[in-house]
């Protein structure tokens, strides 16, 4: 025998071009979930913990906790919490600034109103 050996690719597809959708990561059995779809995906997912961490029954524990809010600026809190933006930042802010921006925010809606 000679030293000439011949290896067999077992693995080898039979040439129907299975192999170069492979090589660029689509297989074409399987659906493919675009780099978009995948991505909006993971947005909205993002959005739910954030959501989560947000919530009004979390801002009325905070605000329950504070000092110094009175019942007028306790209730315009609550009318502000229906805002998801403003619930991020008053969870966001430091304790002592809590109560500073709700009052800023109670006195820009009282000039704005009158």
């Amino acid at each position: 025998m000679s030293g000439n050996r011949t290896f067999v690719d077992e693995d080898a597809s039979s040439g129907s071009g299975e192999e170069a959708n492979m090589l660029d990561g689509h297989n074409k059995h399987q659906p493919v979930i675009p780099q978009s779809a995948a991505a909006s995906k993971m947005r909205a997912a993002a959005m739910m913990r954030n959501e989560e961490r947000f919530t009004i029954s979390k801002c009325i524990r905070i605000l329950d906790e504070m000092q110094g809010v009175d019942q007028t600026l306790y209730f315009y809190a609550l009318d502000l919490f229906e805002n998801p933006t403003a619930r991020e930042t008053f969870v966001s802010l430091k304790g002592e600034r809590r109560l500073a921006w709700m009052q800023g925010k109670f006195r820009a809606s009282s000039s704005s109103a009158a």
